[in-house]
């Protein structure tokens, strides 16, 4: 998935004879997005006869010699978004893939609505995202059908001042490669401690990485009631990872990132119906996206002080499987009766926000959970909620997830709906129902932040995917790297 990114100033150096797929972009009409003229009398036949209209997306593919041209469309050339390139490099991609090119060069386009650094980065997204398959647990088929992938992309007209820029986005594609890898991975290897393990090896292969694991015994101590009742049906023990870049010593500004990490989900006593457990491997996606933004901001060398924190369980069944009508006590104190044991991720959550609360100072909390199915009704799956009552934070989120394409939708929190999670018996319950239930549960987890600034982030739908698409090219998606990385960078302004 690494593949080696060159910058070539002179276009017209390249010898497409030579090349083993040379890329040419065009809007649509035909209209080349760039000095393409030198290659004009191997394309001009093929666009006379009408064979290619450049629509977003659309390809063609060229002999020439011993090379190979690919026409590529990227639409109509008015106002044309960050979004609408990468997709249309994810298409290109595809196609060598298609032909299993190991080499691609790629003309560089002219965007007049884009920024210089904004077309840069949407060209090189879509190329590196979409530069990714999940090949380990596939056996035989590979021999029918094998997967090739880039190792070299030159892009030509780019000149090597850019190419520090390239270098910065090949290092966020991979930290989003890092959680796609830990999401698409069997529910019997990522457990929770294969998750503590991954999180020890970026901890020795990356400068500045502190991985602290707290075990049983830390959680008994601690008292997270509710993370301990979560992993009482599992033969796996959970443990509390915690992740720690300081980039910024002199500083006290501390963003804590808590994902949700349930590393397969049953429902419990609760038992899900088959469909809905079969994609349940995906549940630990938000912790998975939290450490790979820590470590990804190390990569990176930001000056933020960033620390991912992941409670990690099974929600399996067993003999000792916690159950509906108990009641539990969180770390802070509160108590909670069970009325689903499939509502399960806020438990965790709750005990891992109370920690940050009392052991990490942090300036704000920000948690990723694939939470609700009703947050995949409300949005599908392109969309990621947002619950947040700290006007400046929700702005920034907001404004960050619109730039990389990683898009938010602000959802309300009712104040009034608190009084749906009232018990009879306990302090509250940790399901309300099917009633505005991503709001209840977002509505939940405030309860244990404190007066902390906090934000919730509900990506069900937009963390793993029904089918691959665009620049995803398997159904985990890592969603939330890009978003976070440029919430970090936005912060140390």
């Amino acid at each position: 998935m690494t593949v080696r990114l060159v910058c070539q100033p002179d276009p017209a150096a390249c010898d497409a004879s030579a090349c083993e797929l040379l890329v040419l972009p065009f809007w649509e009409g035909p209209e080349p997005a760039s000095d393409l003229s030198s290659w004009k009398e191997i394309f001009e036949a093929p666009i006379a006869n009408g064979d290619f209209k450049a629509k977003a997306g659309e390809t063609l593919l060229l002999y020439f010699k011993k090379g190979r041209i690919l026409l590529l469309g990227l639409g109509k050339k008015e106002g044309v978004s960050s979004e609408a390139i990468k997709r249309a490099y994810a298409a290109a991609v595809r196609s060598a893939q298609e032909k299993r090119v190991k080499k691609i060069h790629l003309a560089f386009p002219e965007i007049p609505s884009l920024e210089s650094d904004a077309a840069l980065r949407a060209v090189a997204e879509g190329v590196l995202l979409t530069n990714y398959a999940f090949l380990h647990l596939k056996g035989e088929s590979l021999k029918d059908k094998p997967v090739v992938l880039l190792k070299e992309a030159y892009f030509l007209g780019l000149n090597k001042a850019q190419d520090e820029k390239l270098k910065k986005w090949q290092t966020i594609a991979s930290g989003v490669h890092l959680a796609r890898e830990l999401v698409n991975g069997n529910a019997d290897d990522v457990t929770p401690q294969m998750l503590a393990e991954t999180a020890k090896e970026w901890e020795k292969k990356t400068s500045g990485l502190k991985a602290t694991i707290l075990e049983r015994k830390a959680i008994e101590d601690e008292k997270m009631g509710l993370l301990l009742a979560v992993s009482r049906g599992s033969s796996c023990d959970p443990c509390l990872i915690l992740l720690s870049y300081h980039g910024n010593p002199s500083s006290k500004d501390h963003v804590v990132l808590v994902g949700k990490g349930v590393t397969y989900d049953t429902g419990g006593l609760s038992l899900k119906p088959t469909e809905s457990m079969l994609t349940m491997k995906c549940d630990m996606a938000g912790a998975a996206t939290a450490l790979a933004a820590v470590q990804t901001a190390a990569a990176l060398g930001l000056p933020v002080n960033v620390t991912a924190v992941a409670p990690a369980t099974e929600n399996a069944i067993d003999a000792q499987s916690y159950k509906i009508g108990d009641v539990y006590k969180a770390m802070n104190g509160k108590t909670v009766e069970i009325t689903n044991t499939d509502a399960e991720g806020r438990l965790i959550l709750a005990d891992a926000l109370s920690y940050a609360v009392k052991h990490l100072k942090p300036s704000l909390i920000i948690d990723l959970a694939s939470l609700t199915g009703a947050i995949v009704v409300a949005l599908g799956e392109d969309l990621s909620g947002v619950f947040c009552d700290d006007e400046p934070l929700v702005k920034e989120l907001v404004s960050a997830s619109n730039t990389v394409g990683e898009p938010l939708w602000r959802m309300p929190l009712v104040a009034d709906y608190k009084e749906m999670l009232k018990s009879d018996i306990a302090d509250m319950v940790n399901s309300a129902g099917r009633s505005a239930s991503s709001i209840t549960a977002a509505l939940f987890l405030q309860e244990f932040c404190g007066k902390v600034p906090w934000a919730h982030i509900d990506f069900a739908g937009s963390c793993f995917l029904t089918k691959p698409k665009h620049i995803n090219t398997t159904k985990a998606t890592g969603f939330g790297v890009r978003l976070l990385i440029e919430f970090l960078e936005r912060r140390q302004k």
